[in-house]
């Protein structure tokens, strides 16, 4: 690979292909790899992420290292995390041969995105990502909760999903990815990326979605996985109405209309009408509410059983006492 100009580092695109040569390296469907190759829109998403000097970004399947060279330039500090063998292999050299003087900002996580619970160094402030099609939902959601830390998010998805992520109440898209993501942060589309940058350029357009950690949390009583078992009911059959959709999750019709009705929704309404605090209302009144309670309640009584007619009742179960020998009833054979 030929040596960069001071003036520029970042990648282009034959210097992908030229690596990506070296390396073995073709890009897999598996994986969901569409490698970017053009320097413009890696720094385009570096400005649209709004990445400060202080930063400290963590970024999930850096691939052949374009955007983390951009990342780089403008970051304090840059974490990428790579579950492939190879590019995790290469990507180190990468960043100290093209830019020598900021290799000791970076450091590689090999590993799964959806396994990692830590990261070295300081506590990551932002996250920007090409994210893998495949797997992007999954992984955004899952470092939005692991690192906390994180106040402001950037990443390039498909194209549909970005539109589903960024979706308000009320839209057709709008669903499961848009009410997690709305109770990390405030959601919305940034841009359109188009499919002659990658390579290999994929069947689909991307666009850049931008979200801001609330500063404060969802107001509820409930835990998250039970505001989230609520949203999984209620668009598992997005076409019922929340009465019907809810009642596996609370254990009737009945009780789901209840609890809809305690949380001030309207049974008849659909889940793609509700915002993330209603969902939260909802599943602070589910079947979990009284979880916890110092008395529990008691069983209730069995139902009597009836003897239908010209049948001997049957006698009642009496158990034996430990050790007790067993013995045969009189005519038994």
């Amino acid at each position: 690979m030929s040596n960069p100009s001071p003036s520029d580092a970042l990648l282009g695109a034959a210097d992908i292909r030229e690596l990506a040569g070296v390396l073995g390296v073709r890009p897999t469907k598996q994986r969901g790899q569409n490698f970017v190759i053009d320097a413009n829109t890696v720094r385009r998403i570096v400005r649209t992420a709004e990445v400060r000097p202080a930063d400290v970004v963590v970024e999930v399947g850096p691939g052949l290292g374009s955007l983390t060279l951009a990342l780089l330039e403008a970051a304090d500090r840059v974490t990428a995390v790579e579950i492939d063998d190879v590019l995790a292999g290469a990507l180190p050299a990468t960043v100290a041969a093209r830019m020598p003087g900021r290799a000791d900002r970076f450091a590689l996580v090999h590993s799964d995105a959806l396994r990692v619970t830590e990261l070295p160094g300081p506590a990551p402030t932002a996250l920007v990502a090409n994210l893998p099609y495949n797997v992007a939902v999954p992984v955004l959601l899952h470092m939005l909760d692991t690192f906390p830390s994180i106040e402001r998010t950037l990443v390039m998805v498909q194209a549909e999903v970005a539109d589903r992520l960024a979706a308000g109440p009320g839209s057709k898209v709008y669903g499961v990815p848009s009410v997690k993501a709305n109770w990390y942060a405030e959601v919305r589309r940034a841009g359109s990326i188009g499919r002659n940058v990658f390579w290999p350029a994929p069947n689909v357009d991307s666009g850049l979605v931008s979200l801001t950690r609330r500063a404060e949390p969802v107001k509820t009583t409930a835990a998250k996985a039970e505001v989230f078992a609520v949203v999984d009911a209620a668009f598992a059959q997005r076409r019922k109405t929340l009465r019907a959709a809810l009642a596996g999750w609370a254990g009737s019709a009945a009780a789901a209309e209840a609890a809809l009705v305690a949380a001030g929704v309207p049974p008849q309404a659909r889940g793609e009408a509700l915002t993330v605090e209603e969902f939260a209302r909802i599943a602070e009144h589910g079947p979990r509410a009284g979880a916890g309670s110092a008395s529990p309640s008691p069983e209730p009584a069995p139902y009597p059983r009836r003897t239908p007619p010209g049948r001997r009742a049957p006698r009642p179960y009496v158990p034996r006492p430990p050790h007790a020998p067993r013995t045969k009833e009189p005519g038994s054979q």
